[in-house]
């Protein structure tokens, strides 16, 4: 354990880390009052969103960590890492599960989508910034960009998939046919699915606009 938090501390890690455990604490706690005090399960399917959000943030430390040894390792991570990106940013969508219920104000919901959202983003934008790190070793900065641009795009269409048409990160296993299929339909009318690619294009850009207002105020660029 001790090695762990030195490790941590190597690499800058162990501040952020002890906040986003307190930060999925105070997730995990607030749900669960929720639960106990309306007798209502409602919104308990979030701390299973989260935890899928937990997954790209937990492949991209390891990663870090340990290192990576080829070129080859490097696209097998990054293609399973992408795999799981897209459910860190997707809990902001279940803020259409919010309305108004007999059994909590509606404030308190929306306390209670907005903590796992917030804490599934950082998760997702944490790795996101952990992968142009791993990154800097083969690619220019401006190329690193331009990928961290596309991933994000790439989330929000996996965010699409997720929500409208159910699809999960491991039906890739499950039923790559199904999903292939549908990707492929989208791809080849376009037209056909006004949608998809609204939707896509503008949580695309709502994403990429987030990360990299994050991105400056953690390099303290923000402020002159």
């Amino acid at each position: 354990m001790r090695t762990l938090i030195q490790r941590l501390k190597s690499q800058g890690r162990f501040q952020i880390t002890v906040l986003l455990i307190v930060m999925s604490l105070f997730c995990f706690g607030i749900s669960m009052t929720r639960y106990f005090i309306t007798e209502t399960k409602v919104f308990l399917f979030l701390n299973w969103n989260l935890f899928l959000a937990f997954i790209p943030w937990l492949l991209s430390s390891i990663i870090l960590l340990k290192g990576l040894t080829n070129r080859l390792s490097l696209i097998v991570f990054i293609c399973t890492w992408l795999l799981f990106f897209p459910n860190s940013p997707y809990i902001l969508t279940d803020l259409f599960h919010l309305r108004s219920r007999d059994s909590a104000p509606i404030w308190f919901d929306l306390v209670v989508i907005l903590s796992f959202a917030w804490t599934g983003l950082v998760y997702g934008f944490i790795s996101l910034m952990d992968m142009e790190v791993l990154l800097k070793k083969y690619m220019t900065g401006r190329l690193i960009t331009a990928t961290t641009i596309l991933f994000l795009f790439v989330a929000s269409f996996g965010i699409y998939l997720g929500r409208y048409l159910r699809w999960n990160s491991w039906d890739i296993v499950n039923d790559p046919l199904g999903l292939s299929s549908d990707i492929f339909d989208r791809f080849a009318d376009p037209f056909s699915y006004p949608r998809a690619w609204g939707m896509t294009i503008l949580m695309g850009l709502l994403l990429n606009m987030m990360y990299f207002t994050m991105k400056l105020m953690k390099e303290n660029k923000a402020v002159a």
